[in-house]
This record gives structure tokens, sequence and C-alpha cells, in this order.
């Protein structure tokens, strides 16, 4: 991806639907024995990758226009393989649903971003705790449920896990009895599922807190559902607009989804404006510094994490930002720094002082939010930055070199 600073950002962004929602709504087919239909389901290599695991257990799905529709009723094979579950983690999800419905899965140990361990541990201890026998033989999970099914039970979970909560939701709903998770994750997607299982004929209740009840139903229905926008995708945007001096409207987005990103952006001076879809950044005339402390939802994502950095390198005055989620997720930091920005790593945190300028040089981007953060460095460096292996953006981005170009980026991608 090619960049060239051109002044403020000005105009409107449609957001795209949430990956992170779309996947575990997608791999809940699997507990159908009908059609389901997912509208606002972005056009992504992630979506495409989880789409392929479902064909190989025997599903049969097209995209068309946002439009994603899922048949399940007749599977084929209860075995997700290392050639695709290696690209992508949340083809793990999957796990849960065969349990629940064909009492058998076997699951490759995925693979994923560059950095830091993400282990399945938690995904793992949730299906035993249901009753189910798991092993791990050869570099696969295999999972085998009890006979009459999987059985409701009581699970904690050591740390919150938005994988390992959506996972268990998509066993339990079929289990008999009731299954209780504690320190469930409180997400905005983990919400997103539960309200679409709900939809189609299961029994949850609180979710969005740290204690979910579900009592397992023997059958459910899928019904026609709507993908959430993504809250990353729509803070990367506003973090575009704030470091160029720029002005952007989002549409389609829902502010109260992100109420920690827009406060720290408030913080560093630019105004936020928001509505019931619609959210509008105007920059300050100058960026002021700030804190972050990254923590599970509703703190500050650990998603935002390299786009806040990046941002703060345009700032007026010392930040600090810390990840207490992905203590090693720094990798962008060194190609930021290969840009003209003061940036001193002590741990797991990220003291960033102001730089007089930024400049463009190449750079490598090493995960998804890594290659956000350079593109955001790149819209104010001075000259050409060009970012390299930008294939991890279509795993998180639909279009994102689209959407900037149309509120006045200069930015186009090449072939190397």
């Amino acid at each position: 991806m090619v960049v060239q600073g051109n002044g403020p950002l000005r105009g409107r962004v449609s957001v795209s639907g949430s990956k992170n929602a779309a996947l575990p709504v997608l791999a809940a087919s699997l507990l159908f024995d009908k059609p389901s239909v997912v509208d606002r389901v972005p056009d992504l290599r992630d979506i495409d990758t989880l789409r392929s695991v479902l064909t190989t257990l025997g599903a049969r799905s097209s995209h068309e226009n946002g439009t994603v529709t899922m048949d399940a009723s007749h599977l084929t094979s209860c075995e997700a393989p290392y050639e695709l579950v290696r690209t992508m983690r949340a083809s793990v999800y999957v796990l849960g649903p065969l349990l629940a419905r064909m009492g058998r899965a076997r699951v490759s140990l995925p693979g994923g971003c560059a950095w830091g361990p993400r282990p399945v541990d938690l995904h793992v201890q949730a299906m035993q705790k249901l009753g189910a026998k798991v092993e791990i033989e050869h570099g696969y999970i295999v999972a085998e449920a009890p006979s009459g099914g999987l059985r409701g039970a009581e699970i904690h979970f050591p740390i919150s896990s938005v994988g390992a909560t959506c996972n268990a939701l998509l066993a339990a709903v079929l289990a008999s009895g009731q299954t209780v998770l504690g320190n469930a994750a409180a997400e905005p997607e983990v919400v997103a599922l539960a309200d679409y299982l709900v939809a189609c004929g299961a029994k949850i209740s609180g979710a969005g807190t740290k204690t979910i009840t579900v009592d397992g139903v023997s059958q459910m229905t899928p019904t026609r559902w709507a993908v959430i926008p993504d809250r990353i995708e729509a803070g990367t945007f506003l973090a575009a607009a704030a470091i160029t001096g720029g002005d952007i409207t989002l549409d389609e987005c829902r502010a109260d989804h992100m109420d920690a990103v827009l406060e720290k952006l408030r913080e560093m001076g630019a105004a936020v404006e928001v509505d019931a879809t619609t959210v509008r950044c105007h920059a300050p005339d100058a960026l002021g510094g700030v804190h972050v402390l990254t923590a599970v939802y509703p703190g500050f994502p650990t998603d935002m994490q390299a786009q806040m950095i990046a941002l703060a390198c345009m700032g007026c005055e010392t930040s600090v930002i810390s990840d207490t989620i992905y203590t090693d997720r720094f990798t962008h930091v060194p190609e930021l720094r290969r840009l003209g920005a003061d940036i001193r790593l002590d741990g797991n945190t990220a003291v960033v002082h102001p730089a007089d300028m930024l400049q463009g040089a190449h750079v490598m981007a090493t995960d998804l939010r890594a290659s956000a953060a350079l593109i955001i460095a790149g819209l104010v460096a001075k000259g050409k930055t060009t970012i390299h292996r930008v294939y991890h953006l279509d795993r998180g981005y639909e279009r994102i070199e689209e959407k900037l170009r149309a509120v006045g980026a200069d930015i186009h991608r090449i072939s190397e």
C-alpha cells in the first residue's frame, strides 16, 4: 500500500459489518437443519476462510451483495482441516456447534496473527465441562459428546475470552439442562451472537454481563439476521480523521459500542458528536496527549492500541499507552520509528513523545491492526510511505483504500 500525505480527510464513510461478529453467527449455521441468511457480512478473507471450512463440513453457501446464505442441513464431515484453520484462529468456532449437533468434532489447532500465543485451552475446557471427551491428537482437537449429547454445566473462565464465550454459547444452546458461564466476555460481538441465537429459539439471559445463563433447547430455527457495525473499523477511521486534522462522519455506526475510544479522542481534543447511527469526529488544531490502558469491554479495545499509538505520534504532549490484553502486541512500534516516531517501549507500555514530523519510508506490516496503524501514520508523513505485506488488511478491513480515497486520502495498492 502506497500512501502520500494529502491534507485533512473530509467526508462520510459507511462502516461495514463486523467481522468478529459475523464469524460466530456464520458458525452457528452448523446448528440448523435449514438454510440461514445473514446480511451485512463484510467481504473479507477471514469470512471466505470460514465459509471454506464450513464447505469442507458439507455446508453450501453463497456471498452476494453482503448477504451470506448458508445451508448446513446435510453435513458430511466433522473435520476442520489444518490447511484452512491454520490461516485463521476463529475457525475454532466450529468446535462448539459440531459437538452440539453432530456429537463429535475434529478441528485443527488454529494459526492466525504472528504475535503472541493465544491458546485454545479455554475452548477445550468449556467443552469438557459440558461433558465432552477431548484429546489433542497430532495437532487436532478431537472431541466427542457423551451418550445423550452435551449436558449443561457451570463454566467459569479464568480470563475473559470472547472466543471461548462464543464457542461455549454455540455448544450450550442445544445441551440438556442449564449452563452458567462465569466471567463471560461482555463485548458487543458476544451480545450480538446471543441475540441471534435467541431470535432462532435459544434461551439465553445475561449476555453483556459477566454471567450468562443458557437453558438448553432441543431444536432451533434460523431467522434472517444483520451483522452489527464494525467498531474497530469505525475507530480506525476516526483516528485517521483526527491525525490529519480532518472532519469525518461515519454512517451505519454504533456509538454505544465505542465509548472508550470516543472518550480518548475527546481527551486528545477532538470534537465528537454522536447519534443513533452516526459518529462525527472533527479534529482539533493540535492534538493533546493521552493515557490509554487496554482492557476487556467496556474498556479500551486492544484492537485499537496500534492505531492509537500512531495517532499519539502527532500529539503535542507525551502519551502513555499500555496493553494488558496482549502484552507483546507492539511489532508496529519499530516500523513507526522508521517514519520518525519517538516511541520508547517498556514491557507492555509505549511512551510516545511528540514528533516534529513523520517522514515517508518503506515499512512492513506484521498483523492486521499494525497495517492500519502504518496507514494512519502515512497519511501525515512527508513524502511517500510504502507499506509492505498488507495482505493482513484484507482479513479485517473491507476496501479500506477505496473508503479512504473517498474522503481525500492519496492511497493505492500495488503488486510486488
